[in-house]
């Protein structure tokens, strides 16, 4: 996404001034901006040490491009990292390539996040504690780093990553099970590292931004037990293998605790947040003369749920000019979750994310409020697995809808906020962003006068 060359007019160009604010988010977590401050110095020349990256997630190629960009040209530097598909950023001309990027599936995992993960793994063997490994961690690194645990196949964890999806789980319930079932997550991967000095640089995609989360925490301690994990399981009826529920029963696939001596000489670098992205949008509006408020970075729920709240609070300000006055910006982030709706057998599937559903529970409730303007939209430019990053929603949107013969509540049944928007021309389409800092969220409410003119 590149700078627009004029910030777009928030009262005569509504939708596009949402979208301008969306990239300018994006932009504030792209790797490149934000790695320098961060990178340790590399092994000394005297030591014998050598510099090993590795690392997981949907901005993965991004930041093995900022540390080939940043690391000095003459000091050793190899390693591999996995992003999902389509999500290798275009090689600068000029940057050679020292970290291998290889590509894998998201959010269910596949045959090519398990060699990649097999192959990081072994990576690890025969480091020193005269060596660096830097870790680049980032959202999506739970699917694509995928290393059954002992009981497990390929397919059970393929199976059990989509139950959870589909559940309307939290991410870092869903999180928990993930890394009690896996030999890499969890802090396992910092463990294999040992005894070599460990920095992970990583972008936070989750609420609270606790690096346990992020891609199920590979490199960090892990203070949820397999007691968590199994009850997880059972609050969302989900089935894994009598050998694999036996071991979590008895603690046997316990991951590695706080205080543990493998994390003695590691240390974590948050190099962009959630938080920091809204602030640059907030920024950003009131640049533009419009007063900006930023509800939280930490919103979780069910998206269609957390719609109507941001409804309820955006008719309260076009109408009544409270708690915010008129023109101004709602912001939030967050992850929302999406409960799949059982549908009748050979019922064709719904297709859309969060950031979609979330725009259909918000237009219904918004009941066409005149004034008020929406964006939702996923800061890594893919809404769940469709090729949009989320939706807008206008004051027009629901009489658009009903001329089109579409109606709100039977897609939000079926779980379709792709066919929803889709016919009406509100997709948010992006392509890859190259970064990931989750759930992005605009509503802008202007004076009903000043639609007019």
């Amino acid at each position: 996404m590149t700078t627009p060359p004029t910030v777009p007019n928030p009262i005569r160009q509504s939708g596009e001034f949402l979208e301008y604010l969306y990239g300018v988010a994006v932009r504030r977590a792209l790797p490149l901006h934000n790695t320098a401050a961060f990178l340790p110095p590399p092994p000394s020349r005297e030591s014998g040490g050598r510099t090993l990256v590795l690392g997981a997630g949907k901005a993965g190629g991004a930041m093995a491009q900022a540390v080939e960009a940043l690391w000095p040209a003459d000091a050793p530097l190899s390693g591999l990292v996995v992003t999902r598909y389509h999500h290798t950023p275009p090689r600068p001309q000029g940057l050679a390539q020292r970290i291998e990027v290889v590509e894998a599936a998201h959010p269910v995992p596949d045959a090519a996040g398990l060699a990649a993960a097999q192959r990081i793994l072994a990576l690890t063997q025969g480091l020193t504690e005269n060596d660096l490994v830097l870790c680049l961690i980032s959202g999506g690194g739970s699917a694509l780093l995928t290393l059954p645990g002992d009981g497990l196949t390929l397919e059970d964890k393929q199976r059990i990553n989509k139950a959870l999806l589909e559940s309307g789980a939290a991410i870092d319930e869903m999180n928990c099970v993930r890394k009690h079932l896996s030999r890499i997550k969890g802090g396992r991967l910092a463990a294999a590292c040992a005894p070599a000095r460990v920095v992970t640089l990583t972008i936070s995609d989750v609420p609270g931004d606790d690096p346990s989360v992020i891609a199920s925490g590979p490199t960090v301690p892990d203070a949820t037990t397999c007691a968590d994990a199994l009850s997880i399981l059972d609050r969302y009826r989900i089935e894994v293998p009598s050998a694999v529920r036996s071991a979590l029963e008895a603690g046997t696939l316990e991951t590695p605790k706080p205080g543990d001596a493998v994390f003695a000489h590691h240390v974590v670098h948050m190099t962009a947040t959630p938080q920091q992205s809204l602030e640059a949008a907030a920024e950003a509006a009131r640049a533009a003369g419009v007063q900006a408020h930023i509800l939280s970075d930490e919103i979780e729920g069910e998206s269609r749920e957390v719609g109507k709240v941001h409804a309820a609070l955006a008719r309260a300000v076009a109408r009544r000019g409270q708690p915010f006055t008129r023109p101004c910006v709602i912001l939030s982030g967050g992850e929302t979750t999406v409960t799949v709706r059982p549908q009748p057998p050979g019922a064709p599937r719904g297709r859309g994310g969060r950031a979609g559903e979330f725009c259909l529970g918000l237009a219904q409730a918004l009941q066409g409020q005149p004034g008020v303007w929406a964006l939702a939209a996923d800061t890594d430019g893919i809404d769940g697995v469709e090729d949009n990053a989320g939706a807008r929603v206008a004051p027009d949107t629901l009489a658009r809808a009903e001329a089109a013969g579409l109606r709100i509540a039977a897609h939000l049944d079926r779980n379709d906020a792709y066919g929803f928007f889709e016919p009406l021309g509100d997709l948010v389409v992006t392509g890859p962003t190259h970064t990931n800092v989750n759930d992005f969220r605009a509503l802008l409410i202007l004076q009903l006068p000043a639609l007019d003119g």
